[in-house]
């Protein structure tokens, strides 16, 4: 990408030099302290409140997807983790997913598109168990809470730990 390209397409979703300065502070992780914004601040020489609004900026741009924590399952003891894909009403969809995306045991709940006439299941619940039988008894509360709007679920056991990243720049 030339200089001129770079350019434009910070100016077509409106990045500035500040704010690729906030995302490459903050690509791997905002610090680990009682006041993590002003650490970002100090790092790109701004100050808080303008590190903290521009972000919500780019948040609802949707140039920085989420902001939150990514804790590591494995280390925190909770060794079962479980995709559950359950097969509800397309129109219930949203209605569900927030129903049970509320749930405390729940951290991601999502819905995505069917792929018959192979893959049935369209709204997805990542459940935390110390073992097995924990994540288990998670997917029976779903089960129990959907009632006959589940058609069908399975549940999908993580058997590694994939790195989790989001947004890079590089230049």
């Amino acid at each position: 990408m030339s200089m001129e390209d770079d350019v434009l397409s910070n100016a077509i979703i409106g990045l500035d030099e500040t704010d690729r300065r906030i995302i490459k502070a903050t690509q791997g992780g905002l610090g680990l302290s009682l006041r993590p914004y002003d650490a970002v601040a100090l790092e790109v020489g701004s100050d808080t409140h303008d590190v903290i609004r521009r972000m919500k900026r780019m948040l609802h741009a949707g140039i920085i997807r989420r902001i939150g924590v990514v804790p590591n399952h494995y280390a925190l003891g909770y060794t079962a983790n479980g995709m559950t894909v359950w097969d509800v009403d397309d129109a219930r969809i949203d209605e569900l997913g927030h129903l049970i995306g509320a749930l405390d045991f729940v951290s991601h709940c999502y819905h995505r598109p069917r792929n018959l006439p192979d893959w049935r299941y369209n709204l997805f619940c990542m459940v935390h168990g110390h073992d097995r039988a924990e994540a288990e008894a998670h997917a029976d509360e779903i089960a129990a809470i959907l009632g006959d709007a589940a058609r069908n679920h399975e549940i999908l056991f993580s058997t590694r730990i994939l790195k989790k990243t989001g947004l890079r720049l590089v230049a």
